[in-house]
């Protein structure tokens, strides 16, 4: 990994709906520009370990704190009112919107897990912005996905998943069911709601050797931001339904750079993902580490390596 770099510049970004959008840049002002999109939805760029992953003499690096999350206002939690605003179309509009703000003409995109889907999206979107992508710990936002991570895993933990799921009116989808929960009226409701899906995503998370679950969230309130987000992209099949699924469009993306990174033991997202995309996708790359789960250190050390190798100017910029 590049060493440890700070934000050179910092600052919000106003969008409709009262939403104030937190952005990052570091890096070399004259470099490749390049943006970042955490996963989730709703995780947050957290301590910046992403930044590791670019070279800051080469990358103009920007991270985005998406909508509802991490130091973008308000939170999820705190506007469940307009929580039906927030769709995948306006997270790409969002991000539309600070590609101009920031004078940026086209960038390579990196996106891991949640961020993985919403880069591909967006790349679907608004194909002349989009010079490259690197996506690690693959997902494309489609319903066999979300139906997978949410119910068919309960079959290799059994104990957990009764936990889960054992309340959960039958012929309700689990994660509609845990949407609503999760907007209830009672805030005594939402804690328990929030409390037991980050149980659940703690439990599957991983299968690599010495990991132990525990809960992934510690701050209850952040539990609860990221539950709600979470759970409501899912419930609506990421906003991508239909002819509008990723997996549907990927052949659009042939002529763009792209590097797909994940662990072979990513329980919770099996890699028929990726293949599947590396499959849709002329021209695209595919490595798969044996000996990890959901996002590595062999994994971002392999996707390292893909951002340094598009560091140079493309031929489509």
């Amino acid at each position: 990994m590049h060493p440890p770099t700070e934000p050179a510049d910092s600052g919000w970004l106003d969008r409709p709906g009262g939403a104030r959008l937190y952005w990052e840049e570091s890096g070399s002002p004259a470099g490749r520009p390049a943006l970042y999109l955490h996963g989730g939805p709703g995780s947050g760029l957290g301590r910046g370990g992403y930044r590791r992953r670019f070279d800051p003499a080469r990358y103009r690096l920007v991270g985005l704190d998406q909508r509802g999350c991490g130091r973008s206002t308000p939170w999820a939690v705190d506007d469940l009112a307009h929580l039906d605003d927030l769709t995948t179309g306006t997270l790409i509009a969002d991000i539309e919107a600070l590609r101009v703000h920031l004078g940026v003409e086209a960038w390579l995109v990196h996106g891991v897990s949640w961020g993985s889907t919403l880069a591909l999206a967006y790349a679907l979107a608004q194909p002349g912005r989009v010079t490259g992508l690197v996506l690690t710990a693959v997902t494309t936002g489609g319903r066999d996905e979300i139906d997978w991570i949410t119910e068919g895993v309960g079959r290799v933990f059994p104990e957990a998943w009764h936990r889960f799921a054992g309340d959960v009116p039958e012929g309700v989808r689990v994660v509609e069911h845990y949407a609503r929960l999760l907007r209830h009226a009672d805030p005594a409701v939402r804690a328990a709601a929030a409390d037991a899906w980050d149980d659940w995503e703690s439990t599957h998370v991983s299968l690599d050797p010495g990991w132990v679950p525990g809960p992934l969230h510690d701050d209850p309130r952040e539990r609860a931001n990221f539950a709600a987000l979470v759970t409501h992209f899912w419930a609506h099949d990421c906003f991508l339904p239909g002819a509008e699924a990723v997996l549907v469009r990927a052949h659009r993306l042939a002529g763009v750079p792209g590097v797909l990174v994940h662990g072979r033991r990513d329980l919770s997202g099996p890699a028929i993902t990726p293949w599947r995309l590396h499959r849709a996708w002329p021209g695209s790359e595919l490595h798969v580490v044996e000996s990890e789960g959901h996002g590595g250190d062999a994994e971002m050390e392999l996707t390292r390596r893909a951002i340094d190798r598009l560091a140079e100017p493309s031929p489509r910029a």
